[in-house]
């Protein structure tokens, strides 16, 4: 079809330059071929080929030889350094033959080395050898290139605790379902060393806020706060499989307190001497101590409680201060052998409530797996205003200030002392203050006055005159001492009540002393009295 078209619009003359074939010699060697002279058109393009970037291309090459030709001595000298190396590298190893069969590399003229076949070894070790070589240390038969400088790295310890660590705390619940333990060394408040329990465990073992709980804990993981609780060991001192089935405190059988806290120590401490005739105290007794301001009510607490844990280990024994002097909760904790939980003065009566609160809770649980627990309480005068500043307004006051419903929780924890039948006990004593000048606290005294089951009443007057103990004898009584004490004891009693009567109360007491000073216990006081 491009047979008709002239052929002269198809012919273009080629430019007079021709293209040199590349080749591996240096092109300066080369002579120029002879090329024809170039027409005008070609004589521009012939130009071009003529620019320094040419020249510079012919330039190189020159220099190219004299890498190459230095090359092959360099590689051919480090080849050698290895070949020396791997020499000595079998002489350790114990392989001298295959340090003589290792070829030496062959360099080609270009300065590249040349493959040398199967590069593998011909006589790989074996898993033995490997072993060997893998428990040798440092410098024993390894390759003197291979980590011989490298710092040795310290050993990675993953520590558990888990197991390890074992606490032991009061349970408190909250109201979302979980709890934590409170230590003792913060009255059972909120602190930095509580565990956390979970919902799971609490519903398994059938918990209670005031469970005394002892098992092992974890520490807290990233993002957690406190130790969390992970095997629970002992529930109150028993196993966790004995007490899930346990009656609640509030359905169990009350009785009247039939086995006597023997409170004799030494003879010359009259005052539990006393209290031991006059006024009884058995397992489960509801005492009143009802005292005037500085007539010895605290000192007297402290004597009763000694002679408690003295004469009955078996009796747990717990001392609350409510609204107490600092001091006062120092010389407690260092005079007597209980536990100690206190709540100063100072303190908002938010935490009074809460510390007797949790300090109730705890005996309650202790007595329904069937111990015995004692609480001596200073004062529930104080307790009940706190609950008084504590509870909301219900427009409906009583003389001095009190409200109507504040008076309820005070009643609940002096109402919880009692005898268990076919059980264990709450004996608690606590002190009433009266006289101090308050309105409140005499209706306070009016609530509590008819519901304890035992009532010793302190002097002023005995006090003033430097007496003590500085008990009013004929105020003092039990209720059903006849449980308490021998009938050969009680008729005793009943005549020496009847010898006292007559008198006033300082000349009572004198009297009394003055029989109890020659004798060194009770019943050789007794005794005495036919003579």
């Amino acid at each position: 079809m491009f047979s008709n078209i002239p052929r002269s619009r198809f012919d273009f003359k080629k430019p007079s330059f021709t293209v040199q074939e590349k080749d591996d010699k240096p092109k300066s060697r080369r002579k120029p071929a002879a090329t024809p002279a170039p027409t005008a058109k070609a004589d521009t393009a012939a130009a071009k080929p003529a620019r320094k970037p040419i020249a510079k291309k012919s330039a190189e090459p020159a220099e190219e030889p004299k890498r190459r030709t230095a090359a092959p001595a360099k590689i051919q000298k480090e080849h050698s350094e290895d070949d020396k190396a791997s020499k000595i590298a079998a002489a350790l190893f114990g392989d001298e033959s295959a340090a003589s069969q290792v070829p030496a590399p062959t360099v080609n003229p270009e300065g590249a080395v040349a493959p040398q076949g199967d590069q593998t070894n011909p006589n790989p070790p074996t898993s033995e050898q490997r072993e060997q070589r893998g428990q040798r240390g440092p410098g024993q038969g390894q390759h003197p290139h291979q980590h011989r400088h490298q710092p040795k790295k310290e050993p990675v310890f993953n520590v558990e605790f888990d197991g390890a660590i074992a606490s032991e705390g009061v349970l408190e619940m909250m109201p979302d379902g979980y709890g934590f333990l409170r230590s003792s060394d913060y009255n059972y408040l909120s602190s930095p060393d509580d565990v956390y329990v979970s919902p799971s465990q609490i519903k398994l073992f059938g918990l209670k806020t005031g469970d005394t709980v002892q098992g092992t804990v974890r520490p807290p993981k990233e993002g957690e706060k406190y130790f969390a609780l992970t095997k629970v060991d002992f529930v109150n001192g028993k196993k966790p499989d004995e007490i899930r089935d346990r009656i609640p405190f509030d359905y169990l059988t009350p009785l009247f307190p039939y086995e006597k806290l023997n409170l004799y120590t030494t003879a010359n401490n009259y005052s539990t001497r006393i209290m031991d005739l006059f006024t009884p105290i058995g397992k489960g007794q509801r005492g009143l101590l009802v005292a005037q301001p500085k007539v010895g009510k605290t000192m007297l607490l402290k004597e009763v409680a000694n002679a408690i844990a003295a004469n009955h280990p078996e009796c747990y024994l717990m001392v609350v201060l409510v609204d107490e002097r600092p001091e006062e909760v120092t010389d407690v904790e260092r005079s007597v052998k209980a536990e100690v939980i206190a709540s100063t003065f100072d303190e908002p009566a938010e935490k009074h409530v809460k510390v007797s609160t949790m300090a109730l809770q705890k005996a309650k649980r202790l007595v329904e797996c069937g111990h015995d627990v004692v609480i001596l309480l200073d004062s529930i005068t104080r307790l009940a205003r706190a609950h008084n500043t504590v509870a909301p307004s219900s427009g409906k006051v009583l003389s001095g200030g009190v409200e109507a419903n504040a008076m309820q929780k005070p009643k609940q924890f002096f109402g919880a002392a009692r005898k268990i039948e076919n059980g264990g006990s709450l004996t608690i004593i606590a002190t009433a203050l009266v006289d101090t000048g308050s309105k409140m606290d005499e209706v306070i005294f009016e609530e509590f006055k008819g519901t304890g089951n035992m009532e010793l009443v302190l002097d002023r007057r005995l006090a003033n005159k430097r007496i003590f103990p500085a008990i009013d004898l004929t105020g003092s009584s039990t209720r059903r001492d006849d449980l308490l004490l021998d009938k050969e004891v009680l008729q005793r009693m009943n005549i020496l009540r009847l010898f006292l009567n007559d008198m006033n109360t300082d000349e009572a007491m004198n009297e009394l002393l003055k029989r109890m000073r020659g004798t060194k216990d009770n019943e050789e006081f007794l005794a005495s009295m036919n003579r």
